[in-house]
């Protein structure tokens, strides 16, 4: 929740900043060309880069729209400006007062990132068992609810992000949708255990990078050392012994198949760490 707050209050700001540098920049082009449309232009041309690259986008549109009324109005003297900004400042209030008051789904959304980890914890660790004991099939039926629970999660985020006015983090719809394409790699690999049916030191090998993965599944792991893991399972595989049959040939096929998969699972969750990551350090030098 502080977070939270902290986050809206860094969006307001950010947004004066915006309203102040577009009045200094349009109030200068008026004077130096007029009140034209081509003061309007090289307005737009100066000022939205600039505001991109003090991370002051959010203050854009209604920025613009403030500006919009200096040139309509063909005045920029400070009762005017003065003006303008206290509409900006009331509007700026009155979304902080609906922002404040709306209630959150964030104890709703954090149930599913445990109930959505769980799930996926679950079906690894069934992966682990397959390949350790080779009894039964991976009919689905769990992937199945964790594709229900994750189009759930979706859709109180996507309902959660509109009802919030200044809290506009993607973090959540960003989480879940990774987590829902790692979800179609898993149905890929459950079809590829089905047909594991011989036992071999490989499975042992991968069953173990299951069992790994599904005990440092979390939110906040970045998974880089899984991928890291990975890498050594792949000079493993190689250096085993050529298989002597075809079915052991088969198998081995599809246990290297699994481990490809297995790493792109993983990838998945690195690049949306970094990502995060990325957007969490500039928030902290002006701030997922």
């Amino acid at each position: 929740m502080l977070e939270t707050r902290r986050s809206t209050f860094k969006i307001a700001k950010n947004r004066l900043f915006a309203v102040l540098l577009a009045f200094v920049m349009a109030t200068s082009l008026f004077s130096l060309f007029g009140f034209s449309l081509l003061s309007l232009s090289l307005y737009l041309i100066l000022y939205v880069p600039l505001a991109y690259l003090w991370q002051l986008e959010a203050g854009i549109a209604p920025s613009t729209v403030l500006v919009t009324h200096l040139l309509m109005e063909r005045d920029i003297s400070l009762a005017f400006l003065g003006n303008e900004l206290l509409l900006f400042v009331i509007g700026v209030g009155v979304a902080l007062l609906a922002n404040s008051y709306m209630p959150s789904k964030q104890a709703e959304i954090g149930r599913y990132h445990h109930l959505i980890e769980e799930e996926l914890r679950a079906i690894l660790m069934r992966f682990n068992h397959f390949l350790l004991q080779g009894d039964g099939t991976n009919e689905g039926k769990r992937i199945d609810t964790l594709d229900r629970h994750l189009e759930e999660a979706l859709k109180l985020v996507y309902h959660d992000r509109y009802n919030q006015v200044f809290n506009q983090t993607n973090f959540e719809v960003h989480y879940f949708e990774m987590r829902q394409n790692q979800s179609k790699i898993l149905r890929q690999m459950a079809q590829s255990i089905n047909q594991c049916c011989l036992e071999s030191q490989e499975s042992v090998i991968l069953a173990g990078l299951f069992e790994k993965a599904a005990q440092e599944l979390s939110q906040d792991n970045p998974a880089q050392q899984l991928l890291e893991a990975i890498g050594h399972f792949h000079e493993t595989f190689r250096k085993r012994e050529l298989p002597k049959t075809r079915q052991e040939f088969e198998t081995r096929a599809k246990l290297f198949q699994l481990l490809h998969e297995m790493e792109r699972f993983i990838q998945l969750k690195v690049d949306f760490y970094k990502g995060y990551q990325l957007q969490k350090d500039g928030f902290k030098t002006d701030k997922t």
